[in-house]
């Protein structure tokens, strides 16, 4: 693709890195046919080719983006499939949040749709927050008829029915391994995760100190700052990235073998801290953590994990997080550690498309959240599993919310099929 940036333009690193993923594009229009949102509304412009398009007609200007451009790149999930079946290596997901840190500084929202984002910037992130705001819908949903926005009703339908209480676990620390020591590793807590379901983190914490981890809980670590990152907040979410940093670069005094993270979309955002702050003083640091973080399947992997002992006669419909088989790139390991557990593993047609969470995506786009989850939910059932499994907090919300097959994150088999409890999804199955 030709551009036609000035000089002036490219002195900024950031636009001239942009102007390089612009020139890599080739109109193929390969991405089309596996891009969600192209397939749901079947208008160019919701297709990556289409929104390259937008953004580079927005960047070469230097104009403010206007309503149009906002409209169509809202509605990319960011789940990456295109990446995957770009024959050119068009780096989309880093123009796209350069074209989402470009809107949120040019462009004026109307002022609903500003005071909720601010809303979900300030509450999601902070899980005490959160609860509050959890405890608050549930006293609301009873008058959900009567909100007349579908974003506030999507928000009201996400609430679970029982809130968790608070985990200790989650708190600083510090949980010996079982046995011989083999890796000193520093779990990623998160943020929504704390709140709304605190077994996974227990899980894994079971499951690697049984496998030969020493885990810690580092002070001062929280959110990935994924949420606002994917909303252009850049002062916000490097701001939560960066209290990351410095916590996990605390730890390395004493040794840390790698950053595990049980929530896909948030490992996405880890492993691309480096590119993140490449521009600032942080740029080091960032990039020993990225390189240091690991999805907790690539942990377990490596810890070895013992065969054959999960429950025989399970069949487990596993749904890969797209920031998992997408943006990571790991696309069959977890399959391959469930069924060297002892599952019976099957995965559902289209495999590679996305189940409509996306991060915020369900609750800002919730029509086409919703066909997305329809579609997932249908093959994900089409396979007649007895459980389905998935490594993203915000997926198995959204599937289990249109289905009855019970749902459990992949580390809450894999530590009971080594000993842990039942997971508890499961408890009121045979």
């Amino acid at each position: 693709m030709q551009t036609q940036f000035t000089p002036e333009q490219l002195a900024d690193p950031a636009t001239a890195r942009a102007n390089k993923v612009l020139r890599s594009c080739v109109h193929c229009g390969l991405c089309t046919a596996t891009c969600p949102t192209y397939q749901v509304l079947g208008d160019e412009l919701d297709s990556p080719r289409g929104r390259i398009y937008l953004i580079k007609d927005m960047l070469e200007k230097g104009r403010p983006a206007d309503a149009k451009t906002v409209r169509h790149i809202d509605r990319c999930l960011s789940c990456l499939s295109c990446t995957s079946t770009c024959p050119s290596g068009v780096d989309y997901m880093h123009l796209l949040d350069h074209a989402r840190a470009y809107i949120e500084a040019s462009y004026r929202r109307p002022l609903f749709e500003r005071v909720l984002r601010h809303i979900l910037a300030g509450v999601l992130p902070y899980p005490m927050r959160f609860r509050l705001a959890l405890l608050a819908a549930k006293i609301a949903r009873p008058f959900r008829k009567l909100l007349p926005d579908a974003r506030l009703r999507a928000m009201l339908d996400m609430v679970p029915a029982q809130i968790p209480p608070v985990s200790r676990n989650d708190s600083p620390q510090v949980f010996a391994a079982v046995g011989q020591t083999k890796m000193r590793v520093a779990l990623m807590t998160g943020c929504a995760q704390r709140a709304l379901n605190t077994d996974i983190n227990d899980a894994t914490i079971r499951l690697l100190t049984r496998l030969g981890c020493e885990v810690v809980i580092a002070q001062g670590a929280g959110c990935c700052g994924a949420l606002t990152h994917h909303m252009g907040m850049e002062e916000k979410s490097h701001a939560l990235a960066a209290a990351n940093i410095m916590a996990w670069r605390r730890e390395a005094a004493v040794g840390l073998d790698a950053i595990v993270i049980n929530t896909s979309g948030c490992g996405t955002t880890l492993k691309d801290y480096g590119h993140m702050f490449q521009d600032s003083a942080m740029a080091a640091d960032a990039a020993w953590v990225a390189e240091r973080a690991a999805d907790v399947t690539q942990v377990i992997e490596k810890l070895g994990l013992p065969e054959g002992l999960a429950p025989r006669g399970l069949r487990v419909a596993y749904h890969s997080a797209c920031s998992l088989q997408h943006g990571q790139k790991i696309k069959t390991l977890p399959q391959a550690l469930l069924r060297q557990a002892g599952f019976e593993v099957v995965e559902p047609e289209n495999s590679h498309l996305c189940c409509g969470s996306a991060g915020t995506y369900n609750l800002l786009q919730p029509e086409i959240s919703g066909q997305l989850k329809a579609r997932k939910v249908a093959s994900l059932e089409a396979r007649t599993p007895d459980l389905m499994a998935a490594g993203n907090l915000g997926c198995m919300i959204q599937i289990a919310s249109g289905s009855a097959i019970p749902m459990a994150h992949t580390v809450e088999l894999l530590d009971w099929a080594t000993g842990g409890p039942k997971p508890a999804a499961l408890t009121t199955t045979p």
